[in-house]
């Protein structure tokens, strides 16, 4: 079903109205250290390597115009005793055939023998990867020492076809997946911790954070067991063997800690029209005027409520908002005016650059 542009406007500004009342009021819910901090060392290794996929129905590289897939055919070739002349070579049609590269991400404590789940991507001019085999592809890490190798038959998404053929749909042709389709080579040694201290990084620098997450270890893990380096680390007491360490970190991790209230924050998007923010966003006495609308807040008489929020156009229609006025009630304001996602944008950056945005503006 097709949806008309205004109708999408709409529709991006309501969701934003109705939404942001509920979550600005929603009070900060426990949630465990594993959701809120990582281990320091234990991370994922991106894998990346070069291959060819084969057996493809006439949507390969055009080799006129793709070189690089002739030449890596060649060198392929004489590894297994076919050696051709570069007069050969050049004459080479290889519409089955598309170069490629091939990623994955090694997880922490992966060993030889484990498999990884790899994506293959076009680099060439190939119309589609649909039904292609990748053939046998070493997969490199940043320091050029091959950790696995990669082959498989490629699975592409998005193609699919209506009940008796009577309608098919086809999105992106020129990637897809390949689960399972590497198998660890070498492992990359991963430490827990140096000495006796292992160390928690929380996912957002927050002081008020980290000092729960102590207190709650502490709590349950004995006096001392945890202290604050600063609004992002955490080191931990460990025990010394492998053993009751991993048992200490199972206990640790599903620890739950009640995270500080986070700094309030309004998310725009130019692109979508899209806005989004993390908490009540308050606004201080200011006018804007953009284009037919003009949004003015007032302070409010003194000794009086908070203040209120008006909204007109040219034209003279108003909508008043009661006093205690927010974000979430200039969005509302707006919307019932008919004000598209790009007039909302350009109102909060308007107000942000007066400062009377009480929230930090990111534009993504």
């Amino acid at each position: 079903m097709k949806t008309s542009s205004g109708a999408r406007k709409s529709i991006v500004v309501a969701l934003l109205a109705c939404c942001l009342g509920p979550l600005s009021m929603a009070p900060a819910m426990a949630e465990r250290v594993k959701d809120l901090a990582t281990l320091q060392g234990v991370r994922n290794n991106q894998l990346i390597g070069y291959g060819l996929v084969v057996g493809l129905d006439g949507t390969g590289d055009q080799t006129t115009q793709t070189p690089f897939t002739t030449q890596a055919i060649g060198n392929m070739l004489s590894q297994m005793g076919v050696n051709l002349t570069a007069e050969q070579a050049a004459k080479l049609q290889l519409k089955n055939v598309a170069a490629v590269m091939v990623t994955a991400s090694l997880a922490p404590f992966a060993k030889p023998g484990q498999a990884l789940d790899v994506t293959v991507s076009s680099m060439g001019n190939a119309k589609s990867l649909r039904g292609g085999t990748l053939l046998l592809t070493p997969l490199k890490g940043a320091d050029g020492q091959i950790y696995g190798m990669a082959q498989g038959s490629v699975m592409v998404g998005g193609v699919s076809g209506g009940a008796g053929g009577a309608s098919v749909t086809v999105n992106h042709l020129s990637a897809g997946r390949i689960p399972g389709g590497a198998t660890v080579e070498r492992a990359v040694a991963t430490a827990l911790g140096q000495g006796g201290f292992v160390y928690y990084e929380l996912a957002e620098s927050d002081f008020g954070t980290a000092t729960n997450m102590v207190d709650a270890i502490n709590r349950n893990m004995g006096a001392g067991t945890a202290q604050a380096i600063d609004g992002r680390r955490i080191a931990l007491r460990a025990p010394e063997s492998a053993d009751a360490r991993v048992s200490f970190l199972g206990r640790v991790e599903n620890i739950e800690v009640r995270a500080a209230t986070a700094q309030a924050r309004v998310v725009v998007n130019p692109r979508t029209g899209s806005v989004v923010m993390n908490q009540r966003v308050s606004l201080q006495p200011c006018a804007v005027a953009h284009g037919n609308l003009s949004v003015v807040v007032d302070a409010g008489q003194a000794g009086g409520p908070g203040p209120d929020v008006q909204v007109k156009q040219d034209a003279g229609s108003l909508v008043s908002v009661k006093a205690g006025a927010n974000l979430a009630d200039v969005v509302k304001a707006l919307n019932s005016l008919g004000a598209n996602p790009m007039d909302l944008l350009a109102i909060l950056q308007a107000m942000k650059a007066a400062g009377a945005l009480r929230a930090e503006l990111d534009v993504i």
